[in-house]
């Protein structure tokens, strides 16, 4: 039974969009498919429109870099400095090399204070001479878990200037591509149908977020920059990995999140090793900084249950240890959720969920733990 596949108003407004699938090695089903992906057509959402999926991007951005690991081109802990150009170093710390493993991981020392949205005409090198861009490592010189989305611009440096190739690019021919998928970062790369089926974003006030194109592509598929020019003519491969979003701006849909969910539970198929999805989610560290929702964490690759005393990372009502990664954004959460052992997993987004009034919120909404309870519910009707 799948919950709900028709968007009635509230009020005059439909409800928020939502979308829950449930897979194995083999299948995909859907959970609960409900409201609308464009309020101003009513379009109804389906399993196959592509959202922005916010930080579940970090997971898909590493899965390119293990390929090309895999492939001989990258060292996860080889310093960073040498793909670059020039040397990275944490001004706390300026002897101390800094690697793939410790920027997937978030524990390179950097954080977001100096802003990781960088536009076109600016540079990964400019913003991170900023001092606030750094935090000083511990006594021992380890540095603390410290989520950052700015890690993932630096990541995607290294990836364009090893490769020669932009990193929207890169991502269709290392990524979506050899899965099947049609996805993309900042629209670049998914094709019109998919651009077309694009949800849109809207806050809890009912304000549109992002996304919001008429079935268009945008004009400008980067972050422009300070003047409003938008012109990649000229772009230095390497210089600024910020432009395509790859923190947060993989555009995919829920079944084609599944999908990367399956080639994971079956051990990477012909995209990648085995070796290689136990190093993504074996946990780097056990410090996370007073952190509860982040109770273990790998490259890229969140570990729920068993962190242990202090840990608020429960979603699922069974409890079991699952891998996987959150996303939140624009008013959106997702998660994709594999439960290794036995072979099964939930993708799922839903938008219109209040913003956090503070930091120390922290973990998932609860109008999200609602959502999965509906979708868990949805698997346990199928199985009577």
């Amino acid at each position: 039974m799948m919950l709900s596949a028709c968007a009635p108003t509230l009020g005059g407004v439909s409800p928020p969009a939502g979308v829950a699938v449930g897979f194995n090695r083999q299948q995909i089903t859907p959970l609960v498919v409900e409201g609308a992906a464009d309020r101003t057509t009513g379009r109804i959402v389906t399993a196959d429109d592509p959202v922005r999926i916010a930080s579940i991007s970090k997971l898909i951005v590493a899965l390119g870099v293990m390929r090309m690991v895999e492939a001989g081109q990258l060292d996860l802990d080889r310093d960073v400095s040498d793909y670059l150009g020039w040397t990275l170093r944490n001004p706390h710390a300026p002897q101390q090399p800094l690697t793939l493993r410790l920027l997937l991981s978030h524990r390179a020392g950097l954080r977001d204070a100096a802003d990781y949205v960088i536009p076109l005409g600016d540079s990964v090198r400019a913003r991170l001479s900023r001092k606030t861009a750094w935090v000083p490592p511990a006594p021992g010189g380890v540095y603390p878990f410290e989520y950052g989305n700015i890690n993932f611009p630096v990541i995607a440096s290294v990836m364009e200037t090893v490769s020669g190739e932009r990193f929207d690019r890169l991502m269709t021919r290392q990524v979506f591509a050899p899965l099947g998928i049609d996805a993309c970062l900042n629209w670049s790369g998914c094709s019109d149908a998919a651009v077309a089926r694009a949800v849109v974003l809207y806050r809890s006030t009912g304000e549109v977020a992002r996304d919001d194109m008429g079935g268009a592509r945008p004009g400008c598929i980067v972050v422009a920059a300070d003047d409003g020019s938008c012109d990649l003519t000229d772009y230095a491969l390497g210089t600024n990995g910020s432009l395509f979003s790859p923190q947060g701006g993989v555009r995919i849909s829920a079944n084609g999140l599944a999908r990367i969910g399956q080639m994971l539970l079956r051990g990477g198929d012909d995209f990648l090793t085995a070796a290689s999805i136990a190093e993504l989610a074996r946990p780097v560290g056990e410090d996370t900084s007073g952190l509860p929702f982040f109770c273990r964490y790998g490259l890229a690759v969140q570990t729920l249950g068993g962190g242990g005393a202090g840990c608020d990372d429960a979603l699922f009502a069974d409890g079991r240890s699952r891998i996987g990664h959150a996303g939140e954004a624009y008013g959106l959460r997702s998660g994709l959720w594999l439960d290794m052992e036995r072979g099964t997993g939930m993708a799922y987004f839903l938008t219109g969920v209040p913003d956090r009034t503070s930091v120390e919120e922290g973990g998932f909404a609860d109008e999200e733990r609602a959502f999965v309870a509906r979708a868990e519910a949805a698997i346990g009707a199928q199985r009577k």
